[in-house]
């Protein structure tokens, strides 16, 4: 099957072309007829899979043959829940549409000057791609006019609402037409995803391309026992040393500790940066930038970077410390393996960190290869029982220890909370 036979005009299959893509994945194959149709869409699919151009593409489509109506505001909303996604989006709005007639597009997103997205807002556009927060921000000054707009792309849903976004999510889609055409993305279409497309989609085709628990079969996947902090530390330093040949991403469960960590490291003769949701616009479009340019090869980040980074030359991710949400490693790991190539992911685990990975494990359907680097070995496996003492080691005649309160690379004690909790308290 070609580009072609989805009946994409010849300027969107020419923009295909140049950039060596010759053939739709499974999620496009399947997305882009029903959307040109013009019916609504959940569509759920996992990371890596070409979703963005399953919206992007009959977006555009439709843009060129249907004639805009006069005035200002966008006729293309898209919302992602992450400044790195809307970039990227935005990237590639701009890669598809670039043998049509001139597009008009724009990005609205939070840690950017005011001024001018209020110039952008007050022109007509083709595409706008914003953050929900942001977004709302320009609403309430009564700045955005919806009445152009055609289709509105709600992209991640599920992080939107793991990230506390589901009430501006809801109040920006009440100021667009009801006539407009809503395409949903999601990792998972059940649950509190379900109840909103139920609330925003009109009588909507359902895809599902693939289960969200993928294998990710071209990346290899390990887990390393680690003891405690100071065993966890220099693990990644010689991992760093002497088995990555790329670029690295790695992970932590906090702000701070991706600053302490990245620090430590670039100290330690690392070309280190930290990226977190802390760090303004500007500062993480330099990151990203040098990240991309070769002169940062170790990207110490929150989950912030878990989905929106699309950098062919990771060739590791190692999650120094487990994701508090299952979901969210089938997104770390699969920032390496990018477009058919292979990559490794190394997760960190200790005693602490049991219920965590069998949760993880039960997600993606499979057991993480148990692994050990000589001399860096455990002074114990982790066991079965661990998870049933709550994450605590067993002390001696059976009884679960109260251990000591646990410790991320920032130092800071890492609760049990809630996701929504977490979004309220700590946001990416």
């Amino acid at each position: 099957m070609s580009f072609a036979s989805l009946n994409l005009n010849p300027e969107l299959c020419q923009a295909l072309a140049a950039a060596g893509y010759d053939q739709p994945t499974p999620v496009q194959a399947q997305s882009i007829p029903m959307a040109l149709t013009g019916f609504d869409l959940m569509v759920s699919a996992p990371t890596g899979t070409g979703k963005t151009a399953a919206f992007v593409l009959p977006a555009l489509q439709r843009l060129a043959l249907a004639p805009a109506r006069n005035g200002r505001g966008p006729r293309v909303l898209v919302l992602t829940p992450t400044r790195e996604l809307a970039t990227q989006v935005t990237a590639a709005v701009d890669k598809y549409c670039k043998f049509m007639r001139r597009m008009r597009t724009g990005t609205v997103l939070g840690g950017m000057p005011y001024p001018k997205q209020r110039r952008l807002l007050e022109q007509p556009l083709d595409v706008l791609v914003a953050t929900p927060g942001r977004l709302i921000d320009f609403i309430e000054q009564g700045k955005v006019d919806f009445s152009r707009l055609e289709i509105l792309v709600l992209d991640e849903a599920d992080r939107m609402l793991d990230m506390g976004f589901i009430e501006p999510v809801r109040r920006i889609a009440a100021k667009t037409p009801a006539t407009r055409q809503t395409l949903l993305f999601s990792a998972t279409l059940d649950g509190n995803i379900g109840k909103l497309a139920h609330e925003l989609l009109r009588e909507p085709k359902r895809i599902e391309v693939a289960a969200p628990q993928a294998k990710h079969e071209n990346i290899d996947q390990k887990l390393h026992v680690v003891d405690d902090g100071s065993h966890k530390h220099r693990l990644l330093e010689h991992l760093l040393r002497e088995e990555c040949s790329e670029q690295t991403i790695v992970f932590t469960a906090t702000k701070h500790g991706a600053d302490r960590l990245a620090d430590k490291l670039f100290h330690g003769g690392h070309e280190a940066a930290a990226l977190h949701g802390n760090m303004s616009q500007s500062q993480r479009n330099r990151t990203l930038s040098r990240l991309r340019s070769g002169s940062v090869r170790v990207l110490v980040a929150t989950d912030v970077a878990a989905r929106g980074i699309d950098v062919a030359s990771i060739s590791h991710v190692i999650n120094y410390d487990l994701p508090k949400v299952a979901e969210d490693y089938v997104h770390r790991i699969g920032r390496t393996g990018r477009a058919g190539a292979t990559g490794t992911a190394i997760s960190f685990a200790s005693v602490d960190d049991v219920r965590q990975l069998r949760q993880i494990e039960r997600y993606i359907g499979q057991s993480i290869e148990r692994w050990s680097v000589p001399g860096f070995e455990a002074s114990r496996p982790l066991r079965s029982e661990d998870a049933r003492n709550g994450g605590r080691a067993a002390a001696p005649g059976g009884r679960g220890g109260r251990g000591k309160p646990r410790q991320g690379p920032g130092g800071g004690r890492q609760g049990q909370r809630s996701r929504g909790q977490r979004a309220a308290s700590n946001p990416r």
